[in-house]
């Protein structure tokens, strides 16, 4: 009864957590499209800017040239916190995975102490098996050992015998 209610709120943990790695995802996405739409913006300025210093006539080239250069070191200027902040979340996300996966597996590592059977040990599996081998029945080997005939069929389990 113990056992179901840790399993119950476990499940519940896992569960609350995949939520939050969901939610904060779908902030992140959000907050990216944002920043997509902006520098998508820049750029379509980029070239409106570009189209139009290309049309000014060739005696203020090396003027043009200052001027368009003078712009995209601007635009790139504005675009690199940007960039910047890209990296950052995408840095973030990786971090909240990372750290995701290994509260998951330590829970799985958890649940799986919780149900493994406390009786059993490596030289009890080695006797069971030992014992399987030279053709004991299931019944056999817990009246011999003095264990459960469920623990002797998780014991084979666990070792892929049966």
């Amino acid at each position: 009864m113990y056992l179901e209610y840790i399993i119950i709120v476990m499940a519940i943990i896992i569960l609350y957590l995949i939520y939050y790695v969901f939610s904060k995802d779908s902030e992140y996405n959000k907050n990216i499209h944002a920043v997509a739409s902006v520098v998508e913006e820049l750029n379509k300025e980029l070239y409106y800017l570009k189209n139009t210093t290309k049309n000014i006539t060739d005696s203020n080239s090396s003027i043009n040239d200052e001027i368009y250069h003078e712009i995209e070191k601007s635009v790139y200027d504005m675009v690199q916190p940007l960039s910047v902040g890209l990296k950052k979340m995408q840095e973030n996300i990786q971090a909240l995975d990372t750290q995701m996966d290994s509260r998951i597996s330590s829970l799985e590592v958890g649940v799986k102490q919780i149900l493994m059977p406390s009786s059993l040990n490596s030289s009890d599996d080695d006797k069971i098996i030992s014992l399987f081998n030279d053709g004991f029945s299931i019944e056999e080997i817990s009246k011999e050992l003095h264990i459960s005939k469920p623990e002797v069929e998780f014991a084979l389990k666990i070792n892929r015998i049966k």
